[in-house]
């Protein structure tokens, strides 16, 4: 633990910061990072599911509420479709749909779905090798042969603000 003069960070940490913020600004360094989310991405749309364009640097966002027709907003698409990508392959990801963004009427008390359904996968630096999101995308097109097997939730507990970080299923 460093000193708390600046954070309290440790000098690894602080030493990380700088080679990160250095490395975001070297142009052949973005330009890979681009296609490599690219290619993740094109990826996964060829395994069968369906991805946000365009593609972005730092996640690849799939459209659960397309890929889980059969799952209605209120049984939360892309909540099913985390859960399922955690329990059958191993890949943490964050919905952003209904449980994230749905709100709520604030006469009636009655939920309103998100205007999307989605799950982000993000794409860490300096984490994945080409092997690793080639087994992801292999692992993600068995996962969408069966899809239309995964069923929607009950939320059974929520915190008044904030609801995704501690919810209840």
């Amino acid at each position: 633990e460093g000193f708390p003069t600046y954070g309290g960070l440790a000098g690894r940490d602080l030493e990380a910061l700088a080679i990160g913020l250095e490395e975001i600004l070297d142009e052949d360094y973005l330009t890979y990072r681009l296609r490599s989310t690219e290619y993740f991405g094109e990826g996964i749309q060829a395994a069968g599911l369906k991805v946000i364009r365009p593609l972005g640097g730092h996640a690849v966002y799939l459209d659960a509420g397309a890929a889980l027709p059969h799952v209605p907003w209120h049984q939360y698409p892309g909540q099913s479709l985390s859960v399922a990508l955690y329990s059958h392959i191993g890949i943490r990801s964050v919905e952003i749909g209904s449980v994230m963004l749905g709100t709520r009427d604030p006469v009636t008390g009655e939920e309103r779905p998100a205007p999307h359904e989605l799950v982000r996968l993000a794409v860490p630096r300096r984490v994945y090798t080409q092997s690793h999101v080639d087994y992801m995308v292999e692992m993600i097109g068995h996962l969408a042969a069966h899809l239309g097997e995964l069923g929607g939730y009950a939320l059974v507990w929520q915190a008044p603000v904030l609801r995704h970080f501690t919810a209840r299923f």
